[in-house]
This record gives structure tokens, C-alpha cells and sequence, in this order.
């Protein structure tokens, strides 16, 4: 049975949000690392919060903590985030999704009186993050089943610890993490709110956004092979010199990123060899990260970059080759859902704005395994994120579980129409 004005308490989120960040944080920001003592006080802070509500609550095969509020049909609802961050993180990457979701679950358990219509799933994912091993999406990617198993056998931390064994002694068997994937079975809708972690809305001055899916990524390392010759007895037309054709690639990346209509390129790295003051460079090596919520347009412009750097290697007499590091397809999300992103957003704040996610997320694992997707944004102050600077206003807080609220309701109804 429905009952009216359900009290929902956005305000309430804002306080456990500085509770978490008294318990986990130090002077230089968060610490709740994945499979640490920190995130294990995270989550178990999380699993009293829930407690208070008439759910069953689980870890999977992947280690991912899953919260279940029975409706009246199997079909269900789920609403995700992670409470793990990055050494020093901000306050609100990862957990502002999964408080917001507590806090979504207490509206539903009060305004249905225990049974909703539907099913209705929180889930914690197990390192989002991915700071300790290098490999981000850990337990959404072994729910979805795409995670490389090879490779993430052979992940190792700082301490030289393996992946594994860091998941054996938090309760987890490796080699079964991929089981967490039957969790999806009655999956009808996924929800993620998240900080934008980028400017976009706060140049626009807009409180909130609707994300349209998350951006396909090509990441290159392009070598560029000249010759090493003496500084100051090799005349400037008679070089071979590596790291001039490389250079001639920074402002070549930001032409092509101008004209794909909505795509980023970037150089993050630069190595040359021999690295002496007196040698002309015989070897340069970038890295180049580009990034575009269309396959076609992320194609061309790796296509072009390809190009541009044959043509500088020819103009300075040198060659180049170039390896694949890593590679991902965009994952847009799911029209119908982004349509009602949009209305509880204008319905909230009046305005709404439709942008792509730059990083990755969680929801782009969930959205590959065909369960049907969206993500909201709230602004972020600075368009700082991983730092522990990261801020968003508490107004804008209130907002976006108000509006993320409103999201899951619709959703809700959406799914009881279609099953």
C-alpha cells in the first residue's frame, strides 16, 4: 500500500556523508583504498546504516555488497555506487551514490510499507577504483563478465602483494569472482548518481545533469625512432631528430580533438633517449589517451592521429610505430532512462543538461552487460575530483538525492509497465 508525502531526507545523506568522511579520512583527504582495514570500517559503518531496514544484505562471489528491498514482482531496480576511493581522495566520489541510495531505500521501505512494486537493489561495487592494482571496475567488470582473469591474476600492489591473495583475505575466491554475475538475472534498470568530476556543469552554472553514457577510449604509446648524433657538430638540416617530430604532435592532437565534435585527446607522457643535454634525440616515446562518446569519431580520430604523426616522422626524416595500451567501446546509455533522468532533473532544479562521462564508471559495466542504464551528475566545484579539494555545495547536494529520488520512482513505474 502507497502512503503519501514519503520523507525522504536529503539533508540526512549530507550528515552521513560527514560521518563516513570523520571515520575515514585523514588531513590529506579519503582513505578508504579497496581491501583495506579503511574500507572494511567503511563498509561495515554502511551495513549498520542498512540494517535499520527490513533488507537482506550479502557480499557476492566478487566481493560486491549487495541490499535487497522485496517488492512485489522479482524484477528489480538497482542502484549502485562504491565506497572504496584513491589514496587521498574527496568526500563524496563513490559514496555520495551509495548514501543516496540508503537513503532512496528508506523513502520506498516507508511510502509502500515494506513492499514496492518492484524489487529494489542497492549495490556497493568492490574497487571502482582501482588505486591499489592498477585496474579499475573490479567487481562491476566480473558481474558483467568481462573482466580479463588472466590479467588480473597477475595484478600485483605496491607492496608486492597479489590481486588474489588481497581478495583472500577479504573473504573473496578469486578464481570464483565471475558467480557475482547471476546477480543481474532480474536486473530491469540500473541507477548511478556521481560527482561530474569535470566543469562542464559548473561553467554552465547548472546544478545537475543527465549522462548520455560513458566515453569509448584509444590509448596509444607512439614512438617516434630518429638518430642520436652530437649536439654541436650535427648541423640542424642534417638531423634526425626524434623529439621534434613528437612535438609537432601536441598541438596536432588538439586541431583533431576540435573538429570530432565532442571528443579529448591527450598527451600524458614523454620519454626520450639517450636524455642527454648533448645528443640529439634518437628515440621519443608519448602517450596519447583519446576519448569520444561515438565509435565512428573516436575511429577517425585515431585515424588521424596516425596519420599526422606518419607525416611528421617524414618531415623529419625518422619513423614511427605505435602500440595499443588499452582500448574500450563508448557505452551509451539507455535512451528511455535518459529521457527520465532529464524530467526528474527539470522537475527538481528546472533546467537539466545532457553530457557525456569522460571516466569511466561502474554503470559502463552494467550497461555492457545489457541492463538498461543512466547516470545523473551534480556539479562539481573546482571540476576537481581524486583530490581532496573535491567539493560540491550542499544545496546542490539536497538537489541531486531530491532529484535522484524522483529518478528511482520513475524507474520504478517504468519498469512495472514494461514487465
Amino acid at each position: 500500500m502507497k502512503t503519501m508525502n514519503p520523507p525522504l531526507n536529503p539533508n540526512r545523506t549530507i550528515a552521513e556523508l560527514k560521518e563516513l568522511r570523520s571515520l575515514t579520512a585523514d588531513e590529506n583527504g579519503a582513505q578508504r583504498v579497496a581491501f583495506t582495514p579503511t574500507w572494511t570500517k567503511a563498509r561495515a559503518w554502511l551495513r549498520k546504516k542498512l540494517e535499520a531496514l527490513p533488507v537482506e544484505i550479502h557480499n557476492d562471489a566478487a566481493g560486491n555488497t549487495w541490499t535487497t528491498l522485496r517488492g512485489e514482482s522479482d524484477r528489480a531496480l538497482l542502484i549502485g555506487g562504491h565506497m572504496d576511493s584513491v589514496p587521498n581522495g574527496g568526500w563524496l566520489d563513490g559514496c555520495l551514490n551509495v548514501l543516496a541510495g540508503v537513503e532512496i531505500l528508506r523513502r520506498i521501505h516507508s511510502q509502500y510499507n515494506r513492499e514496492p512494486p518492484v524489487t529494489v537493489r542497492l549495490v556497493d561495487w568492490a574497487d571502482e577504483e582501482g588505486a591499489r592494482f592498477g585496474k579499475s571496475l573490479f567487481g562491476s567488470s566480473a558481474c558483467s563478465g568481462n573482466l580479463d582473469m588472466n590479467e588480473a591474476r597477475g595484478l600485483v600492489d605496491k607492496d608486492g602483494l597479489k590481486l588474489p591473495d588481497a581478495l583472500k583475505n577479504v573473504g573473496v575466491d578469486f578464481e570464483r569472482v565471475k558467480d557475482s554475475g547471476q546477480e543481474l538475472e532480474n536486473a530491469a534498470a540500473y541507477l548511478e548518481l556521481h560527482i561530474e568530476q569535470g566543469p562542464v556543469l559548473l561553467d554552465l552554472d547548472l546544478p545537475l545533469g543527465a549522462v548520455l553514457g560513458t566515453f569509448g577510449v584509444e590509448r596509444h604509446a607512439v614512438t617516434f625512432h630518429g638518430q642520436a648524433a652530437h649536439s654541436g657538430s650535427t648541423p640542424m638540416k642534417r638531423r634526425k631528430d626524434a623529439f621534434l617530430a613528437a612535438a609537432k604532435m601536441s598541438p596536432e592532437i588538439y586541431r583533431i580533438a576540435g573538429r570530432s565534435n565532442g571528443g579529448v585527446c591527450t598527451i600524458g607522457s614523454c620519454t626520450t633517449k639517450p636524455g642527454i643535454v648533448t645528443s640529439v634525440v634518437a628515440e621519443c616515446r608519448i602517450t596519447l589517451d583519446q576519448r569520444h562518446l561515438d565509435g565512428p569519431a573516436l575511429a577517425k580520430m585515431l585515424q588521424e592521429a596516425k596519420d599526422a604523426s606518419e607525416k611528421f616522422a617524414n618531415e623529419g626524416n625518422v619513423k614511427v610505430t605505435w602500440e595499443r595500451l588499452w582500448q574500450i567501446a563508448p557505452r551509451p546509455f539507455n535512451d528511455e532512462l535518459i529521457a527520465l533522468c532529464d524530467e526528474a532533473i527539470r522537475e527538481t532544479c528546472g533546467k537539466s543538461h545532457r553530457l557525456p562521462s569522460g571516466p569511466l564508471h561502474d554503470a559502463a559495466e552494467v550497461a555492457r552487460a545489457g541492463v538498461p542504464t543512466v547516470m545523473m551528475f551534480v556539479q562539481s566545484l573546482h571540476g576537481i575530483s581524486h583530490n581532496k579539494i573535491e567539493d560540491t555545495r550542499e544545496d546542490h547536494l539536497v538537489l541531486c538525492v531530491t532529484a535522484f529520488d524522483k529518478l528511482a520512482d520513475k524507474t520504478m513505474n517504468w519498469i512495472a509497465r514494461k514487465h
